[in-house]
Order: structure tokens, then C-alpha cells, then sequence
């Protein structure tokens, strides 16, 4: 609602219940839809309702009716018969099916490779089976083939959309809506999460469920805000509250005038307690016996010549950026940053001989490897030398697809990926070895990463190979124990205390000991 200021109409609209929130002069007036009587009794002949509005308020006072009990869609569901296909759901897929079935509103942060898709397919085809109602998912749209795969074996119909295409509604008849790789909206500003969070309030939605196995990937809390949004936490109504609680929210003074900063993490266990009935994370260790994962640390030594070349090359791009600062193209107080990134990237490269070493001696133990890089370069020459699959965002999702499946099929023993594909959504169970060329910023991206093998149905343990050089790796994955710490407090088992370490203090060390 957005009107011309006057204390009249501020303390009439400062009145209405459900309460509404000032969202500032551009954005006006936002009421919950259980407002719109009172609304429109009290100022109703003031403001235009649009059509689209107008059918909102239609379906809210003519809601659909009541969902059967619990006890009811449990029976539904059928979790003792086997599959079509012959699976039989496990323990923790049937345990999770009663859950979701309690909630028309929640998060299931399950760790990859326990098989969340067919825990929500379950319980979706429960609620259909009782009530006359659509299911729609969404999932990017290298997703799209597994989830066709998973639904045409329960003989469920389905309407598949990508994060990019989010409609503008439901239909009228109720729809069940889950959300995969949920952690897509971890950003309030994207355009996609504003699409998902209006359809979240739409007055036909039955249920939401929220699917990811990184519910809060930088250890910020600020990034789960939106799920518990999307899912109508109480602690999410109002996001200036929830920031300035928990996300360390205040107005900072800059060069250009105040700002609203919230990256940082407090009352993590009050937050924990309040999250723990809507959001359902197990680890694999609690609920399958997987073989073992285990991390094995590879320092790789240069020689003398290696590191007057490395230095060099660092030190060119420190002079480069200098320059660019010099002439008003970058942000002079960003060079501890930018010659970290470059450090990693310049160490990428210096780090091949080891890698393409490793490499050869594991296929020549008849070992499938998948190795994971942020970077293109490096992947692209392992490629040209060794061969493999190559698996990128810049070829197209059925591309990638066909990449995985040679791989998966045995017709290839090595796979090459950049984290923001390769960690997305595909199962690689064959390979019993991960390289991590360099490791992710977030501990959510690492996670992604190294469960896309450790999942069910690997025959044998999981090697993750982390190869390290210099400071600058030293520093990443410093931080991402750090970060870590965060998410252990607010999803983890057991309450651990947090250590800080802000991350300019962390550059600055890995600078020094450069």
C-alpha cells in the first residue's frame, strides 16, 4: 500500500490488525493479506485494487478446505510398500516423510546423498492422493532430468520450473511447492527469491517445503533469513528484527552516507532453538552406514626457479591492480583481497604437476577421480593433457548432463569440474576419490562438493585430496573452519562455543607471512 504521507493516515493505518510494516518512502505501507478487511473497511474508497490483487482477496475469503490429519496423509503414503521401480524408502526417508507431512512449512536440510527428492516426492503424492491439488517444483534446470526420472518412478505427475522462469502464480486448485537447492534464494535483492517469496504467500499454496543440504552456506545467518521467510517462521515477519538480533544488524556510516549492515552472526543458540521444529538436518553418520569419508592433506613444495616465478607473477598483479587504483578503475582499499584471489588462481596453476602426478597414479590404480577447481584455466590444460570429462557453466545443462553419465557409466575415469556446476545436484558415487584443487570460500560449497560421491549407493570409502600451497590456502581454509563453527552452533548435533577471527585480520596475516 503505498500513499501521500499525512498523520491521519499514518495512525489509521498504524492501527490495523494484523499489523502492517513501514517499508520506507518508495515501497510505502506492506500488510499481511489477513489484513485486507479492516483495510479496506477503513480506507477502502482511497486506493486503486488491481485485478490481480482483487483475485487475491477473493481466494483469501473463500480458502480452500482444511487439509485431512496427519494421521490420515501418514496412511496415505504408503511408506512400507516398495516402488514401482522396486526401491523400498529407508528409515530416515520414511521418518522424513511423517515430518514434512506435519508441516505445510518447512526446511529439509538433509546432508547430499540421503536422498531429500524422494523424501518430498513422498510426501507430495500423499497429500495429492487425499486432496485435489498440483505439485510444482523448483530446481535449476541441470536438476530437471533427475527429478522427471524420480517423480515417473512414484507415477506422479509433476510441473517443473527453473529458478530463472518462476511463474507469477498458482493454480486455483491448492499446489504442494518444493523448493530445491533452496539455498538459491540465501539473497533478499535477487529477483528470484522476491518471485519465490511471492508465491510463498499465495493464497492457493497448500504447502512449501524447501529442500537443501546448505541451509546457511556462509555460516550467515542473514542467508537463512529468506528460507524461513518462504516457510512463514514467526522470526522471519519482519526482517529488520531478525537482523539486528541475530544477524549483528546496525547503520553504519560510509562515504557515501549510512548503511544497513548485517553480514555478521549473534544468539546463534537462541536461534537454533527456535529453527530446530521447522528445519531437519541429519548427517549420513546418524542415519545410513556409509563407508567412511576421510581428508588427506597434500603440501606441494616448489623449487627455487618455481618460486621466483610465482613471485613474480604475484607481483605483477599487485602492480596491475595498483595502476588500475592509480586511474580510479578499482577500489585502492580492495588490494588485500584482490591479491588474495589472485594468489589462489596464480597457485591453481603451480599446483598442476602434483595434481597431474596424483592423477596418474590413481588411474593406474583403476580409480574414477572427480576434481573440483574454481578456476577454468587450470581444468582446461589438465584436460588437454590427461583427457576425461569436462564439466563447466559454460556448456549447456544437457552437456553436462551426457559428461556426467559417460562418467557415472565407466567410459571415463576422470571428471573436471568448477564448483558452481559439478557441486550442483549430480549424483558421482563412482569416483572413490575427490581432489579439491583449491577449496570453496563457503563451507556450504565444500560440503556440495565432496558429498556429490559420498552418497548412497558408493561401493568402497571416499578419499577428498586437498592440495595446498602458500599462505593463501592456508587462510581459506582457516576461514572455512570458522564459518563452519557457525553453522555447527545453529544445525549441528551438539552446542559447540564460536571462535571469531574477522576476515581482514585473517588477510592481513596471510599477507604478512607472504
Amino acid at each position: 500500500m503505498v500513499s501521500p504521507f499525512d498523520a491521519v493516515t499514518q495512525a489509521q493505518l498504524r492501527r490495523i490488525r494484523p499489523r502492517g510494516r513501514w517499508k520506507g518512502a518508495r515501497n510505502g505501507w506492506e500488510f499481511p493479506l489477513a489484513a485486507v478487511d479492516p483495510l479496506q473497511q477503513q480506507l477502502g474508497d482511497r486506493f486503486v485494487v488491481t485485478d490481480g490483487l482483487s483475485k487475491w482477496i477473493d481466494w483469501h475469503r473463500h480458502p480452500l478446505p482444511p487439509m485431512p490429519l496427519h494421521r490420515e496423509l501418514v496412511a496415505a503414503a504408503d511408506l512400507k510398500d516398495c516402488l514401482p521401480d522396486g526401491r523400498q524408502p529407508l528409515p530416515h526417508q520414511r521418518s522424513g516423510v511423517r515430518w514434512l507431512l506435519a508441516r505445510r512449512g518447512a526446511v529439509l536440510a538433509d546432508e547430499m546423498g540421503l536422498g531429500k527428492t524422494l523424501t518430498a516426492l513422498l510426501a507430495a503424492r500423499a497429500m495429492i492422493r487425499c486432496v485435489e491439488m498440483r505439485l510444482m517444483v523448483v530446481a535449476p534446470v541441470g536438476l530437471h532430468p533427475h527429478w522427471r526420472r524420480e517423480s515417473d518412478a512414484l507415477d506422479l505427475r509433476i510441473d517443473l520450473v527453473s529458478w530463472a522462469k518462476l511463474p507469477d502464480g498458482l493454480p486455483e486448485a491448492g499446489t504442494v511447492l518444493l523448493v530445491d537447492e533452496a539455498h538459491y534464494a540465501q539473497s533478499l535483492t535477487a529477483q528470484r527469491t522476491r518471485a519465490l517469496l511471492r508465491l510463498a504467500r499465495h493464497p492457493r499454496l497448500r504447502a512449501i517445503w524447501m529442500l537443501t543440504g546448505t541451509p546457511m552456506k556462509n555460516g550467515r545467518p542473514s542467508q537463512l533469513y529468506p528460507l524461513l521467510a518462504a516457510i512463514d517462521h514467526p522470526i522471519a515477519r519482519d526482517q529488520q528484527d531478525f537482523e539486528e538480533r541475530y544477524c549483528q544488524g546496525h547503520w553504519q556510516e560510509g562515504r557515501t552516507g549510512r548503511r544497513w549492515q548485517a553480514a555478521g552472526a549473534s544468539q546463534l543458540t537462541e536461534l537454533r532453538r527456535l529453527t530446530r521444529p521447522l528445519i531437519l538436518h541429519r548427517r549420513k553418520a546418524q542415519v545410513v552406514d556409509l563407508p567412511p569419508k576421510q581428508r588427506r592433506s597434500h603440501q606441494v613444495s616448489l623449487s627455487s626457479a618455481e618460486m621466483i616465478g610465482f613471485s613474480h607473477r604475484v607481483d605483477l598483479v599487485v602492480e596491475d591492480y595498483r595502476r588500475r587504483a592509480g586511474l580510479g578503475l578499482v577500489r585502492s582499499d580492495a588490494e588485500p583481497l584482490a591479491v588474495l584471489t589472485s594468489m589462489r588462481q596464480i597457485a591453481a596453476e603451480f599446483k598442476l604437476p602434483s595434481v597431474r602426478q596424483l592423477l596418474i597414479e590413481l588411474r593406474l590404480k583403476g580409480e574414477a577421480v572427480v576434481l573440483f577447481s574454481a578456476f577454468l584455466a587450470p581444468l582446461r590444460l589438465l584436460h588437454q593433457q590427461l583427457g576425461g570429462e569436462l564439466l563447466t557453466g559454460q556448456q549447456r545443462p544437457a552437456e553436462r548432463q551426457i559428461a556426467v553419465d559417460r562418467f557415472q557409466r565407466g567410459r571415463s575415469d576422470v571428471l573436471l569440474a568448477t564448483y558452481g556446476t559439478g557441486a550442483l545436484g549430480y549424483t558421482l558415487h563412482r569416483a572413490r576419490h575427490v581432489i579439491l584443487l583449491e577449496r570453496p570460500w563457503t563451507p556450504g560449497d565444500l560440503a556440495q562438493a565432496e558429498d556429490r560421491c559420498h552418497r548412497l549407493g558408493m561401493d568402497g570409502g571416499l578419499t577428498c585430496h586437498w592440495m595446498e600451497l602458500g599462505p593463501a590456502d592456508q587462510l581459506v581454509d582457516g576461514l572455512l573452519v570458522s564459518k563452519a563453527e557457525r553453522i555447527e552452533v545453529l544445525l549441528g548435533p551438539n552446542r559447540v562455543a564460536l571462535r571469531r577471527q574477522s576476515l581482514p585480520a585473517m588477510v592481513r596475516n596471510c599477507l604478512q607471512v607472504a
